[in-house]
């Protein structure tokens, strides 16, 4: 059953592939209001939650840091409530690397303190935390993932990767934040999905496990990799003035979620490409996004974002 708010970001077009499926199942609902939760949790037979839910671009939640905290901290409360009150089996909560902060050597591992830099970062800190405390004080059956970027099939188009893909078909600049030479591990979302299931069937309850493919990429060689594959010039790389706080490098040790088996299956290049031959193919998908309110954001996003040379 999918429980989803339908912000901005939220698209039913998502779950064509759902739509004959009798398994299947949708609620429009916010996750901050308990009274609903309870509702579906009781009239569904709900015995798990994975917590997707969340508030997930930085840049947004330096404009408007109050959406976030509501409902990556809030929103994750009413969640484990409902898991405690209602005797659920596990509430698997899926977390980000972001909020390790910035790591300039070496690898996070699980055990690691927590040093969020952005309010996105530091709200995802405090649903970790929340889900930890209720695990210690009442057993709430949590499990937590801390996965690094996802890219692939249907991520909304102010993500950076599918965000150079879509300018770059459109002959748009590329708006690459700083000297480009922040490291990110870019892991394909079926890989992704892969390691949050071994923790919901196999991970130990309140355990913490990263999740990403261990491979590191400047965000300047990302944007080349795009244009090379869609045969434009690198010209359309466009050096733009850095946000604020922006984390240099992010790193994940997966020792732990590999010891159950796991393991990341698609190289970067094949990531990329698998990612920019969606995107190219489905036009339809994305091209009704890019208007209306995601204009409005981009303008406010990088209209007026100094160009460095």
């Amino acid at each position: 059953m999918v429980y989803d708010k339908l912000t901005y970001a939220g698209n039913l077009d998502n779950l064509r592939d759902l739509e004959d499926n009798p398994r299947h199942s949708f609620v429009r609902g916010d996750i901050c209001d308990m009274s609903l939760v309870d509702r579906v949790i009781q009239e569904e037979q709900i015995s798990t939650i994975l917590n997707f839910a969340a508030e997930t671009h930085v840049d947004r939640s330096i404009f408007e840091p109050g959406s976030f905290i509501q409902t990556d901290i809030y929103g994750t409360y009413v969640l484990l409530e409902a898991t405690k009150k209602f005797g659920l089996d596990r509430m698997i909560h899926i977390s980000t690397d972001e909020v390790y902060g910035e790591v300039m050597s070496g690898s996070s591992v699980e055990s690691d303190p927590l040093r969020p830099r952005s309010p996105y970062a530091a709200s995802k800190a405090g649903g970790d935390l929340i889900c930890l405390a209720y695990h210690t004080t009442y057993g709430t059956p949590v499990v937590i993932t801390r996965g690094s970027n996802s890219i692939g099939p249907y991520q909304y188009p102010e993500k950076v990767v599918p965000l150079f893909i879509t300018n770059a078909l459109d002959d748009l600049p590329l708006p690459l934040y700083g000297d480009g030479s922040q490291m990110r591990d870019y892991q394909y979302i079926i890989d992704h999905c892969e390691g949050i299931d071994t923790v919901l069937h196999q991970g130990k309850i309140g355990e913490i496990y990263n999740v990403g493919s261990g491979v590191e990429i400047r965000n300047i060689d990302m944007a080349k990799g795009i244009l090379r594959l869609l045969k434009k010039p690198e010209s359309l790389i466009q050096y733009v003035e850095d946000r604020p706080g922006h984390d240099r490098r992010y790193s994940l040790d997966t020792t732990k979620l590999q010891s159950l088996g796991w393991g990341s299956r698609h190289a970067f290049q094949e990531a990329l490409e698998k990612t920019v031959k969606w995107y190219t193919e489905n036009e339809w998908w994305w091209r009704k996004i890019k208007s209306g309110e995601y204009k409005e954001w981009y303008e406010r996003q990088y209209g007026k974002r100094k160009i460095l040379p």
